[in-house]
């Protein structure tokens, strides 16, 4: 085997040649620099070794990404002139629905610019849902216990987040009922 050896003369200097390699895989990104060869093998090596793995690892990675949440609650949830609102005529949504749908909505208000905040007071769930403050608050307790909302202290007093398990759980209680887009 006849080994090839490249050499690169700038005005006078002789150096070896350098290759860099960038290899972009969602949020991921590797840069390698050095000689050829050795650059060939460590790309080699990280595509058999680290690709399979991140593989593996998206198989049980879950986010929503703003898009995802508009598409998958369009029918559902509309931005109005009041702020991000759950849309549900005709539809029947337990309590518990209600609070956690205007949870998202404040989420897909505050990732596309429309409300300031992705987290809610009791009062302005209460609001916008028009439920019982006691029912909101019930509500809102047994979904902070089973991880489906957070809560926030702010300066302003509690407020509570959706979680991701939250989205999750939401989609899937909607989705059995056909409530959901996709």
């Amino acid at each position: 085997m006849q080994r090839r050896s490249f050499r690169c003369d700038v005005m006078g200097l002789s150096e070896e040649p350098k290759v860099s390699v960038t290899i972009t895989l969602g949020d991921l990104r590797v840069e390698f620099s050095g000689r050829p060869e050795v650059i060939a093998a460590q790309v080699d090596e990280f595509l058999h070794k680290q690709i399979p793995t991140i593989d593996l690892a998206k198989r049980i990675y879950l986010s929503y990404s703003t898009k995802e949440l508009v598409e998958k609650f369009e029918k559902v949830i509309k931005i109005t002139p009041e702020g991000p609102r759950v849309w549900f005529e005709g539809v029947k949504l337990s309590d518990k629905e209600k609070v956690a749908l205007q949870l998202v909505a404040a989420k897909i208000g505050h990732q596309t610019a429309r409300s300031p905040s992705d987290a809610l007071l009791v009062s302005e769930i209460q609001q916008s849902t028009n439920l019982n403050p006691k029912s909101v608050s019930s509500r809102l307790s047994e979904l902070v216990k089973g991880g489906l909302v957070e809560r926030v202290q702010t300066d302003q007093g509690v407020k509570y987040r959706i979680t991701t398990h939250g989205i999750s759980w939401l989609i899937e209680t909607l989705s059995k009922r056909d409530l959901l887009k996709g």
